[in-house]
């Protein structure tokens, strides 16, 4: 078998790093791994990936790649998951707005990335069915434009933030009540009193819900062209293997307690092996089918997607088994 020369965007996660520094190859291929960050707007990875399929094979957000493969997007995914989050600690709050609980949000401005970002789906899929927060019962001010477009559910409240206006910034005034966001808002980060965790305690409510649902929720899966699979389909496997060689590689680093510039990062890591088991990073179809459907239902109950999606049509078919 002649060796394939294949591009990979990802963002520079510890466990892509035996990637990128090429110390892990996929068998049958030279791979040409690349660091492509998730800025916003057109240079970010998901829409270039998603909407011009500049690269074989790249990091993409799982809520679009749904939307995408539903509207016979030519992409294809592995069950490979490089990023997670749960939702309760990217909820934001104003100080000013009286939160206290989740069921304070019913009526009241909530700013979002985009509706379908995959954390915004979450939350307002978990803010539902955790919660009792009706999606319906929330005003969503966005902060930029779809990637993809699709009609605003019955009921449902969609604002534009104001032009040249961040929802971070509203926040910060309280022109927004709340805010979910996969990232720590500016704000926040810079230490402003306005700006807290609508969860004071978000690493309890989290492992009480890891306890509840049983997985680590799934942000992030890699999509390749279909193209590419149709003329290779054995390229599917190869890279589902190596990002898993990767990973136990960025596991095995982690024995050195001073891997990380974290002081704590290895009693950390023990703390959570015990609540969350030795990998709470798996990949396979297998072991996250219940995590994938949830997602899945999500998006149909929010609109994004016209009916609920077989997991599996999601996958390569030689991916399916692993």
């Amino acid at each position: 078998m002649s060796v394939l020369k294949l591009t990979l965007a990802v963002e520079h996660y510890d466990r892509h790093l035996p990637l990128l520094e090429g110390l892990v190859q996929p068998e049958g291929i030279e791979l040409q791994a690349k660091e492509v960050g998730q800025t916003t707007g057109a240079g970010g990875r998901h829409e270039r990936m998603l909407q011009h399929q500049e690269f074989d094979a790249a990091e993409v957000s799982m809520s679009s790649y749904i939307m995408g493969r539903a509207r016979g997007l030519p992409l294809i995914a592995i069950p490979v998951f490089p990023r997670r989050l749960f939702s309760q600690s990217s909820m934001y709050c104003y100080s000013g707005a009286g939160l206290k609980r989740p069921q304070d949000l019913a009526g009241k401005r909530v700013g979002l990335s985009t509706y379908q970002t995959t954390m915004s789906v979450l939350a307002k899929g978990d803010l539902q069915h955790e919660y009792g927060v009706a999606t319906s019962s929330v005003t969503w001010v966005t902060n930029r434009a779809e990637l993809f477009p699709f009609e605003t559910p019955a009921g449902v409240t969609i604002q534009p933030a104001p032009s040249g206006r961040s929802v971070e910034d509203l926040l910060a005034e309280g022109a927004i009540d709340a805010l979910i966001m996969p990232r720590v808002p500016r704000p926040l980060a810079e230490g402003s009193p306005r700006v807290g965790r609508l969860f004071p305690d978000a690493r309890a409510e989290e492992a009480r819900y890891f306890q509840r649902v049983g997985y680590y929720p799934i942000m992030h899966t890699i999509a390749l062209k279909e193209s590419l699979l149709k003329q290779h389909p054995w390229v599917a496997a190869s890279l589902f293997h190596a990002f898993e060689q990767a990973k136990q590689v960025c596991y095995r680093r982690y024995d050195d307690p001073n891997w990380s510039m974290l002081a704590w990062a290895r009693l950390l890591q023990e703390e959570e092996r015990r609540i969350f088991g030795p990998d709470p990073w798996p990949n396979g179809l297998s072991s996250n089918r219940r995590n994938l459907e949830r997602l899945v239902q999500y998006s149909w109950e929010q609109g994004l997607i016209p009916h609920p999606m077989p997991v599996d049509e999601l996958f390569a078919e030689s991916t399916r088994g692993l």
